[in-house]
């Protein structure tokens, strides 16, 4: 009876204690690691984006306000500089923001955050920028002092603000398709929806 007994308590034992070790193991199997590769190479290069209309325009508007920044930064003498002081200012803005929404775009990092309208975001950025560009310019070559970088500037400053003219009515139009297409989800569904109640009716009505 003993010997019986015995291989049931090792057994039990046995179990306890791979329980105990797979508890406490520090190289038991997680899922940690597996997710984090998941994420890493979820970030790719999305070449369709970047030569598509609206990658070109982004590429375009980043390398224009990057080289009026610099045109502005190699002013050394200006009274009055307050054309410099604002241009400045937008040139080195737009780059930065701009760039950024490239980079998300081109990464796909959008995707990773859909509780952001980016069509929107887009619109704003565009708009903002095309604005500001527009009067930075124009406040530039008027207030200039007739240098070559100032002159430079004021050229790059109406080109970069051509481009994102073009961007804001193809954004705009982007997002107005965008505003319509929940408007037919919806109106289909309802559609549907007012079609199976007819159908389940007639039964009752009978």
């Amino acid at each position: 009876m003993r010997s019986s007994e015995e291989p049931e308590v090792f057994d039990g034992e046995a179990s306890s204690a791979s329980m105990m070790s797979g508890a406490t193991s520090p190289y038991q199997p997680t899922t940690e690691p597996v997710q984090a590769a998941r994420g890493v190479r979820g970030v790719r290069w999305d070449t369709e984006y970047l030569r598509s209309s609206f990658g070109v325009l982004k590429a375009l508007e980043v390398v224009l306000s990057l080289i009026g920044f610099i045109c502005i930064e190699t002013v050394m003498m200006c009274s009055p500089c307050a054309g410099v002081y604002l241009f400045e200012f937008v040139s080195c803005s737009a780059f930065i923001v701009t760039g950024v929404l490239l980079l998300i775009f081109s990464l796909n990092l959008h995707t990773k955050v859909p509780q952001v309208n980016w069509s929107l975001t887009d619109l704003i950025n565009t708009a903002a920028s095309t604005v500001f560009f527009f009067l930075a310019s124009v406040v530039l070559a008027a207030l200039n002092h007739q240098s070559g970088a100032e002159i430079a500037a004021v050229i790059f400053g109406f080109l970069v603000t051509a481009v994102y003219g073009v961007n804001l009515y193809l954004a705009v139009r982007r997002w107005r398709l965008g505003e319509q297409r929940p408007m037919q989800a919806s109106e289909y569904i309802r559609a549907r929806t007012a079609s199976r109640g007819e159908v389940e009716a007639r039964p009752e009505l009978q």
